[in-house]
């Protein structure tokens, strides 16, 4: 049974990653099955805690639905998804970066800026959604100075890529990490004393800006733009409502399991409800934006819940972690390089969520065999799978968004084009977090 398990898994990911456009179709077949496989074998695929008094079927059933699938980070998710789309129909933050290009020296340290603010922006709202918002204001720019938008472009992608890891709201594979790990939103900034993941992702944030300063330095004319007219600071205030209140809920010892998760999502219910008094909208118009978040991701997840949940409980990711420690020979160093690279490798052509869900324990347990502490190698798996997808034009939904924007401008990129940025950043940017990390973390 544990060998049919894989079987499933194997096929599901080889069919995710051969048809991307149907992989919400493959993760849900395959949970279904597992489940429905796990209610006729008693003990052959959920394992753990079967109840006595009640029928086996209805044990798996509910331990699918209440224990495995994450509630609490599917409501943070669709909540700070509905917070960011009012956030980006608010026009702040264009109004922000025509402050930026005002204000700034030259072209070539607005560009750099503009690209830092992007970063800043997807810490805490979705990457594609980041990229479409600033891709306008990237292309107007290049328009007045005759530049190729292609780099520019590029660099949207890959800042909000690297700065969507850092905190709880960024991007679905930090939720998932602070759902396994136990963290709250604070615990992004220091835990136990030390600081944590989000200081490592400023690393690279730094190196990052730095890397397209030398790509930018020769851009030294000043623009003059048209200030956007920002639509209103409500979205802008809820933003700020869900990052402080995020930050308060770590302080509070409430063992509600879904606090933060109805906390976020009760904000963006008052979004939508403010979006349809104070701006005077349609049903029908605000039907239409809460149709267009990121359903897919949803569903996604709950599909991958179950499968990684079958996995774990099977007992496949603990023969995993044997077979990693077996290989590091009780290195920590090698354990934390071979984590770090596999992930970034992998991550540049396959989906880093299931990925980081079937990991997550398998890191922690190579850890714990090699005396290190279990955020070492789950901060470097975080880093390496979320960095890593800056990789390749297909390692992320972000890069797939700005190649779209670029072939509908005329400036289409071929793989090795976006390899001889996307590589060389990467593996800088990348460099700079892990090592921080270590010399923080080892």
């Amino acid at each position: 049974m544990k060998y049919f398990v894989l079987g499933i898994a194997v096929l599901m990911y080889v069919l995710v990653i051969a048809f991307q456009d149907k992989k919400v179709w493959f993760t849900s077949a395959a949970a279904l099955i597992l489940v429905v496989l796990g209610m006729i074998v008693p003990n052959g695929v959920f394992a753990q805690g079967a109840g006595e008094s009640a029928p086996y079927w209805l044990y798996v059933l509910s331990h699918c639905l209440c224990e495995i699938i994450n509630w609490n980070v599917l409501m943070i998710y669709v909540g700070s998804m509905a917070i960011a789309a009012l956030f980006i129909y608010s026009k702040v933050p264009s109004r922000i970066a025509d402050a930026i290009i005002d204000n700034s020296p030259n072209t070539g340290i607005a560009i750099v800026l503009i690209l830092a603010m992007t970063g800043i922006i997807s810490i805490f709202v979705e990457n594609v959604a980041t990229v479409l918002v600033m891709a306008p204001i990237a292309l107007a720019l290049c328009k007045k100075l005759k530049l190729n938008p292609t780099n520019f472009l590029l660099g949207l992608a890959v800042m909000s890529n690297l700065e969507g890891t850092a905190t709880l709201v960024g991007d679905p594979p930090s939720m998932i990490f602070a759902s396994y790990a136990g963290y709250t939103f604070n615990d992004f900034f220091m835990h136990e004393g030390k600081i944590s993941i989000f200081f490592f992702i400023q690393a690279g944030l730094i190196v990052g800006c730095v890397f397209f300063y030398l790509i930018f330095r020769n851009e030294k004319e000043k623009v003059q733009v048209e200030k956007t007219q920002v639509v209103s600071a409500f979205p802008a205030i809820l933003l700020l409502a869900m990052i402080f209140g995020l930050a308060a809920i770590s302080f509070l010892k409430i063992e509600l399991p879904f606090f933060s998760g109805a906390f976020v999502f009760f904000l963006g219910v008052i979004g939508i409800i403010w979006f349809m008094a104070a701006q005077k909208k349609s049903r029908g118009e605000a039907w239409k934006m809460i149709r267009d978040l990121d359903w897919e991701t949803i569903f996604f997840l709950i599909g991958i819940f179950v499968v990684v949940g079958a996995l774990s409980e099977s007992g496949l990711l603990s023969d995993f972690a044997q077979i990693l420690s077996g290989v590091i020979g009780g290195s920590r160093f090698a354990g934390f390089v071979l984590i770090l690279l596999v992930s970034i490798i992998l991550s540049g052509f396959i989906d880093n969520v299931p990925y980081i869900i079937v990991m997550l324990p398998v890191a922690k347990s190579l850890a714990l065999s090699v005396g290190a502490s279990g955020e070492l190698f789950m901060f470097a798996l975080l880093i390496g799978s979320c960095l890593g997808g800056n990789l390749t034009p297909y390692g992320a939904s972000a890069n797939v968004a700005a190649m779209g924007i670029l072939k509908k401008e005329g400036y289409p990129m071929r793989f090795s084009g976006w390899l001889k940025l996307g590589a060389p950043f990467t593996l800088l940017t990348t460099a700079a977090a892990a090592l921080l990390l270590w010399f923080v973390w080892a």
